[in-house]
């Protein structure tokens, strides 16, 4: 009796675990599945609604280690098979809705946020699952919602005649299955202004690829220009009652920050790109004031033509592609973003928490580059950075530190590693 208890036990294992066999080609389709939510809520809580369901032709995401999270970021979303549970995909994010919760704001309003995220297309039933974590790394907000890949109203998005190009590639035809596909989308360029447009896209190109480790991996990066016409030229800023009817909806004075320079329009986003292959974004806004912003599998959002623009992209690139945490620091902030009692998500701050999951190993450092400096994540104490100075720190350092530059690399890897 007890072995046919095993034998059974194995046999529901088996079929839980390996009813995809773990591959891509097993679970998924070559198309992508885009899924669009809201998130509102004010400083205490958190509610997450489905709003629609789409379908693009091709998924230019990765192939392989479906089921790993290279980062926890602020929040996941995971699907699962219907009728076994397995884990078939997770995909991991943060987000503006987040970061507005740790305003002064968010104690007075309830506000909402759009969020899309693209999933490759299951070929049966599944189970989607997103949550939401706050700074205490504690489950707030939580939605599961069921998809059907045959449900008629899970509507079809094609091309949208918006025209885009390829700035780099190193494949004649771009190879979308083996590359990290970067899109650049237009914002505050006129139809008039493309060809400046298409400039800075390879301005954009040459600065971060300028810069180590994104150099010597340049052949892991595909990067296309998404022409999105402006019927007006330049940004959107409030402070100045200034309002360009843009693309996307770009605008400064984001959380009443002067210099913070975002969209909330993550739909619109997701339209501009239907018919684009993509994974990271940069929206390129045609400006010389300086601003910008960067959220984890998110977007980034910066300027063409500041002096500092080389300096901001890159810092901004870290945000967004790499989920590295701002290394400077003040006293001011309205509330701690990084609670002692709790060890960020993020690879280059630690509170020592938990320590030996951050770059314990490089210590003690004999070229003296890599320590353990008091200060970062917008807090004077409690938080600790990897290096005196470093391009996630001040805009006057040109380079990454070691560890910043390790989370780097290995997150590329774990985007193209088959």
């Amino acid at each position: 009796m007890m072995k046919r208890l095993i034998l059974l036990f194995v046999s529901v294992w088996d079929l839980t675990n390996m009813a995809c066999g773990q591959g891509f080609d097993e679970c998924f389709e070559d198309r992508t599945l885009r899924l669009d939510y809201i998130f509102g809520g004010n400083n205490r809580s958190q509610q997450i609604f489905f709003e629609q369901a789409y379908v693009l032709d091709r998924w230019a995401g990765r192939r392989s280690r479906l089921t790993e999270m290279p980062l926890k970021g602020n929040g996941q979303i995971k699907l699962s098979d219907a009728t076994t549970g397995q884990l078939l995909y997770v995909h991991t994010f943060s987000t503006l809705f987040q970061e507005w919760q740790v305003t002064e704001e968010a104690t007075k309003v309830q506000k909402a946020f759009e969020a899309s995220f693209n999933v490759p297309m299951p070929k049966k039933p599944v189970n989607v699952t997103v949550t939401l974590t706050d700074v205490h790394d504690q489950v707030v907000g939580t939605l599961s919602h069921a998809i059907d890949p045959t449900d008629i109203l899970i509507r079809p998005i094609g091309p949208n005649g918006i025209p885009f190009r390829y700035i780099w590639s190193t494949d004649s035809v771009p190879d979308i299955t083996r590359c990290i596909d970067l899109a650049i989308v237009a914002e505050g360029y006129t139809a008039a202004q493309m060809d400046k447009f298409y400039g800075d896209c390879q301005r954009v190109v040459d600065a971060l690829f300028s810069h180590e480790p994104f150099t010597s991996m340049k052949d892991r990066f595909n990067v296309v220009a998404v022409a999105a016409e402006s019927q007006d030229s330049g940004p959107s800023i409030p402070r100045l009652q200034q309002w360009s009817r843009t693309p996307v909806g770009s605008h400064y004075d984001t959380f009443y920050s002067n210099r913070y320079l975002m969209t909330q329009d993550m739909h619109r986003l997701y339209d501009v790109l239907s018919g684009v292959p993509f994974e990271h974004i940069i929206v390129l806004v045609n400006t010389d004031i300086y601003g910008g912003g960067g959220i984890y599998n998110q977007l980034l959002v910066t300027t063409s033509d500041n002096d500092m623009f080389r300096q901001v992209l890159v810092h901004e690139f870290g945000h967004s592609y790499a989920g590295l945490g701002d290394e400077y620091y003040y006293d001011d902030g309205y509330e701690t973003m990084y609670p002692t009692d709790t060890e960020p998500w993020e690879p280059n701050l630690t509170t020592k928490v938990d320590f030996q999951s951050k770059w314990a190993d490089m210590l003690p450092d004999p070229t003296g580059q890599v320590g353990l400096f008091e200060g970062g994540g917008y807090q004077s104490k409690g938080v600790f950075r990897p290096a005196q100075e470093c391009r996630m720190k001040v805009n006057e350092v040109e380079n990454f530190c070691p560890v910043c530059s390790r989370a780097i690399i290995r997150i590329t890897d774990f985007y193209t590693s088959h």
